[in-house]
């Protein structure tokens, strides 16, 4: 197997193939622990434990295969390599208008949540006289 572009698109696809072996490890983990609690006796008469970690560990093995075939195949290589590039083009916030547009935000949750509770009580009080008078 060849990786296609070495040297172009490289923290996109370490990141992506990263990911991609987090998510089936964690899958193939997932299979181990339900082949355990339901696999009791020997099958074909080999023991429980062989199918409870050999499945998943030959599922793991082909997983990695298709995510280095998927990161490594042109199309998408060249998908990820042009991501890459356009993410260097991006002009990200500075830290400190990051903060300032956090706390317009939470500030706003709080009026916004005060003046709904202060709806909510009057219409509440108003339906509850009404049903009292009527």
């Amino acid at each position: 197997m060849q990786i296609y572009k070495r040297n172009q698109g490289k923290y996109t696809r370490v990141i992506s193939a990263v990911a991609g072996v987090i998510l089936s490890g964690w899958g193939c983990y997932a299979l181990v622990r339900k082949l355990g609690g339901s696999i009791d006796k020997p099958l074909l008469g080999v023991d429980a434990i062989y199918w409870q970690f050999g499945i998943p560990v030959l599922l793991l093995i082909g997983l990695l295969l298709l995510i280095f075939w998927l990161v490594n195949r042109p199309r998408n290589a060249d998908f990820l390599i042009a991501t890459e590039g356009e993410m260097k083009k991006v002009s990200w916030s500075s830290r400190k208008e990051i903060i300032g547009s956090t706390k317009v935000v939470i500030v706003t949750t709080f009026i916004m949540a005060a003046l709904l509770f202060l709806v909510d009580f009057l219409f509440a009080n108003l339906f509850r006289l009404i049903n009292v008078t009527g």
